[in-house]
């Protein structure tokens, strides 16, 4: 009986050090995240990351050998989303752990938002009751394909590369709070740093999709089609 609860063990440990392999390169982990926001090719994810094809594909078979990750076909092209919701949950419980032991990357976050100029976060309940109040209007500034994939409710999409298009759709007699896919995301901070330029009161919500998921708040999903998506 000691000899088959020894072996049952050391499977149990060798599954989870399956998945420890899979996320112990930080190409795999931004993969990762990059797919908890919504399905990618191959060729997408090598430009968002700035690794070649070739390297992106090997990354992706050890997410996929751990099934972290799935493939379907799309024409051509292989497309990659999460295997499950809990793979979400699990890179965000990665980076809350990372936060509360790893000092460099709270000085990695300030460097990176600093380069983008200072843009004060709003917290969840104080949005909330600013939505409710009427005082805040909500905008999701990542690829419309990540807002399709999963958003907060209410909020309307305006992919930053579309901002400029779209400010007659914003409220000037509003605040505007734009969020995008977390703390570490700069997409919100320079969407916050355009409208303040054209006059909107815009602050940032310090906040992505699997944040709000994790408080127990709803998503809104809608359709996801094969189009591409730029970031």
């Amino acid at each position: 009986m000691a000899i088959q609860g020894r072996r049952l063990k050391d499977a149990v440990y060798a599954a989870l050090a399956v998945v420890g392999r899979a996320v112990g390169s930080p190409v795999r982990v931004e993969f990762l995240d990059m797919l908890s926001q919504g399905g990618r090719t191959v060729e997408e994810l090598a430009r968002m990351s700035g690794q070649t094809a070739a390297n992106s594909s090997q990354h992706l078979q050890s997410l996929l050998r751990a099934r972290l990750v799935r493939r379907s076909k799309e024409g051509l092209f292989a497309r990659y989303c999460i295997a499950a919701p809990e793979v979400g949950e699990f890179v965000r419980s990665l980076r809350v752990l990372a936060e509360s032991q790893a000092v460099e990357l709270g000085r990695a976050r300030k460097r990176l938002l600093d380069e983008l100029g200072k843009a004060e976060p709003v917290g969840r309940d104080e949005l909330v009751r600013r939505v409710r109040e009427g005082e805040a209007f909500v905008i999701d500034v990542r690829p419309s394909g990540e807002y399709r994939a999963g958003h907060l409710p209410g909020a309307l999409s305006v992919p930053l590369d579309e901002l400029d298009a779209k400010l007659d759709e914003l409220p000037r007699g509003r605040e505007i709070v734009a969020y995008c896919r977390g703390p570490y995301c700069v997409l919100a901070v320079e969407a916050v740093r355009r409208l303040r330029e054209k006059g909107f009161h815009a602050i940032r919500l310090d906040m992505g999709v699997w944040d709000w998921r994790a408080e127990g708040l709803p998503v809104e999903t809608e359709p996801v089609s094969a189009e591409k998506e730029n970031i």
